[in-house]
């Protein structure tokens, strides 16, 4: 009898091991009632990472070079050029509210393809160059918002009519059984810069974490959304410190993220960006969150040679780079301000080396991120 008990015990343990039951392998989001689909991508990111990243482009399904898409289109400058699909989608909700978002995009056609890229297996994130509530000055308005938009200044109920847009957005995403698709949002990102109105300028520590805090309990609290996973996002840093010092808390972030330009466009700053991304992963690890490269790219790519030889050199021989769930690289906006390939481009075969690279994976190399 004792033999029987412990050989159930030992198979009971192996399958709570293989199925991710155990510490080491499994990761809570902070929201409780997340839906299962939102469980899932959270830990399928965290146990992707240690041998792969995710590749992601932002607007990738709106436009591209020389081309435009339509609610009934799935196009990609990146599948043009390769043949398979960003594995992250990146979308903005900047000017919510207006037909279309900061970058032109219609938001229905928006909802279409995160709906679309959710069920061919894709993931999405969105950020959000928010406009000053109750005006039409943009995100890189210079001036002191924060203090307003948070309870009791004159502008919180413009912020929260703001939140209701959000909501609504976000709440009409449904799968193909009505279920919630789940999405990354990052808001009030680059926040250790002062170029956008929530920047380290215009606002104190503290207001930058009740903003962020009072956003996410009205969209999970209030709106009672349980497919959002949060992404915290500053822009470079030189110490843990700094990269810590406006963070809301463990209980409102579940990805640890950094957007970085400069220190990513030559293997002249190699040092540096590893350095950061090191200290990252570090900061993620010991906070028990994923990490990601959130923001990145070289505009033009002028080097052809940019994605093997710089940006996977960086990430890859780099101590934790490995441990980075994706990279995305911005929009391709018009002639003189693209960041992915298109055909006919200098880096266009390069990119196709970067595809095969067994580390990165596209949307069509992805196993069943909600499950």
């Amino acid at each position: 009898m004792k033999r029987v008990i412990f050989c159930w015990i030992i198979l009971t343990l192996s399958c709570a091991t293989m199925a991710g039951g155990d510490d080491d392998s499994q990761i809570v989001l902070t929201d409780t009632l997340a839906t299962s689909q939102t469980k899932a991508l959270y830990q399928n990111l965290h146990e992707l990472a240690p041998e792969h990243i995710l590749f992601g482009h932002q607007d990738t399904l709106a436009y591209g070079m020389g081309w435009k898409g339509t609610a009934e289109t799935f196009d990609s400058d990146v599948h043009r050029v390769c043949g398979k699909f960003p594995a992250v989608f990146g979308w903005d909700l900047g000017h919510i509210g207006d037909a279309n978002n900061i970058d032109g995009v219609p938001f229905e056609n928006m909802k279409i393809w995160m709906v679309e890229g959710y069920i061919k297996g894709g993931v999405n994130t969105i950020s959000w160059h928010a406009k000053v509530p109750g005006s039409d000055k943009n995100a890189w308005t210079q001036e002191s918002v924060v203090p307003r938009i948070l309870p009791g200044g004159d502008l919180h109920q413009e912020y929260v009519n703001k939140l209701e847009l959000i909501a609504e957005f976000i709440g009409d995403l449904k799968g193909p059984n009505g279920e919630p698709v789940p999405v990354i949002f990052r808001p009030f990102h680059e926040n250790n810069g002062s170029w956008f109105w929530w920047g380290a300028k215009w606002c104190t520590p503290e207001q930058y974490k009740e903003i962020w805090q009072f956003t996410v309990d009205y969209l999970r609290n209030t709106k009672g959304l349980h497919n959002i996973i949060t992404c915290y996002s500053p822009d470079r840093f030189d110490n843990r410190d700094e990269y810590l010092v406006r963070y809301p808390g463990d209980d409102y972030i579940d990805i640890l993220a950094h957007d970085n330009y400069g220190s990513f466009s030559s293997l002249d700053t190699k040092a540096e960006a590893q350095k950061m991304i090191d200290m990252l992963v570090t900061i993620a690890n010991k906070h028990n969150k994923v990490a990601a490269l959130s923001e990145t790219g070289l505009e033009r790519i002028p080097n052809p040679d940019w994605w093997t030889d710089v940006l996977l050199e960086i990430i890859k021989t780099s101590g934790k780079g490995k441990q980075l769930a994706w990279v995305l690289v911005w929009r391709n906006g018009r002639p003189d301000h693209y960041y992915a390939p298109y055909p006919g481009q200098a880096s266009a075969e390069n990119f196709k080396k970067f595809e095969t690279d067994p580390f990165t994976l596209f949307m069509e190399d992805l196993p069943k991120m909600y499950e």
